[in-house]
């Protein structure tokens, strides 16, 4: 072997070391990478937007991969935890899933029904008001004859909340005035109750939702279900 093939050797072999040296270099950065990060777990979030208060399925979610260290305790790891729950609030697309988005869906009991009224925005009822609120439902209507005075009426007390829609502009005739914004409040009500809250939405002037503070059962006094101007002089 003359000179000039031993430099050739001395070359190649140097390059083989060099390749392992930076081999080794990756490996060393790619576990101390791991070693911070550690184990990926999955995780699940939203395909798409998704709105308040509507059922959860697992359709609407896609799995993503995220480091175990860097999932919040409320991370939802199991599509499962979806079953018989609606969105608490807006959920955006790519949003993570978490136990404190979504609640229990609320179930009609025996004896009660579904009725469905739209409420004026401008009273403050979005976002005040979620499945399995209490409320209070109050009509407000004009005396019978020019010469009675108007009266607000407690309709129902503690009306059960089972869903609350979407913000709905209102079409109207330009010549009436009203809400140019409403939101649809879905109630559980037995027979007498719906009745009430049907007629109230045809005839009264206005519909107003009191939210009842929470524990709170007793209906209000007798004397305090009706309301006029003039009896509170």
């Amino acid at each position: 072997m003359n000179s000039r093939q031993r430099r050739g050797v001395i070359l190649l072999i140097l390059s083989v070391l060099c390749a392992l040296a930076a081999f080794a270099g990756v490996l060393v950065v790619i576990g101390d990478v791991n070693s911070k990060v550690g184990a990926e777990v999955v995780a699940y979030r939203a395909k798409g937007d998704i709105a308040p208060y509507s059922p959860l399925t697992a359709g609407q979610f896609e799995e993503v991969k995220i480091p175990k260290r860097w999932l919040s305790d409320t991370a939802v790891t199991d599509l499962g935890a979806l079953r018989d729950k609606i969105a608490l609030t807006a959920l955006k697309k790519g949003s993570l899933l978490q136990s404190d988005m979504f609640v229990d869906k609320p179930q009609l009991q025996a004896g009660e029904q579904e009725i469905a009224i739209m409420i004026d925005a401008s009273t403050g009822v979005a976002g005040k008001i979620t499945p399995g609120a209490k409320v209070n439902i109050l009509g407000t209507f004009k005396g019978k004859k020019p010469t009675d005075p108007d009266v607000s009426v407690v309709m129902v007390a503690n009306a059960r909340v089972i869903n609350v829609g979407r913000l709905t502009p209102l079409e109207k005739d330009s010549d009436k005035k009203g809400p140019a914004e409403a939101v649809p409040i879905t109630f559980a009500l037995n027979t007498k109750d719906t009745q009430r809250v049907a007629y109230a939405e045809s005839f009264a002037e206005h519909v107003r939702l009191a939210l009842v503070a929470p524990g709170t059962d007793s209906a209000p006094n007798p004397a305090d279900h009706f309301y006029t101007l003039e009896g509170d002089r």
